[in-house]
């Protein structure tokens, strides 16, 4: 079996700060941008890994939703509790100091040699998604 990771969704609130992240701050391409009915879907992904994008989406778009689930999303987003992804990087250092010289998100967490084995990072980006990014050894 040959089963690749190929996207994953995580909530945005404000489009534009989102692009300010991912986009500007990353570094990632934008792969797609659709807007309907007044919300948008971004897609964004590494350059170079044309196979691999993180979708950006408005968190309660989909019509099952209910209002009371629409405020808990929101309540969930607001406390950073909502969505989290973790990418990685060889230059952990330097893509700390990147992100928070972009201003563009919340430190969250210095680089930090953990006692699991790994030295990472952590942001909240705009829409209060956990951003963790581990050093690759």
């Amino acid at each position: 079996m040959d089963v690749t990771i190929h996207s994953t969704f995580l909530p945005h609130d404000d489009p534009e700060a989102a692009l300010a992240f991912y986009r500007d701050a990353l570094g990632f391409e934008v792969r797609d941008d659709v807007g309907y009915e007044g919300m948008r879907w971004i897609t964004v992904g590494p350059p170079g890994q044309p196979g691999t994008s993180i979708v950006l989406h408005p968190p309660a778009a989909d019509p099952g939703i209910t209002e009371e689930e629409r405020r808990t999303i929101a309540e969930m987003m607001a406390k950073g509790t909502y969505g989290i992804i973790t990418l990685a990087t060889a230059d952990l250092d330097g893509t700390f100091e990147r992100l928070q010289a972009s201003h563009a998100a919340e430190v969250v967490q210095e680089p930090t040699e953990q006692p699991y084995g790994i030295r990472d990072c952590a942001f909240r980006d705009p829409a209060g998604n956990m951003v963790r990014i581990n050093e690759l050894r």
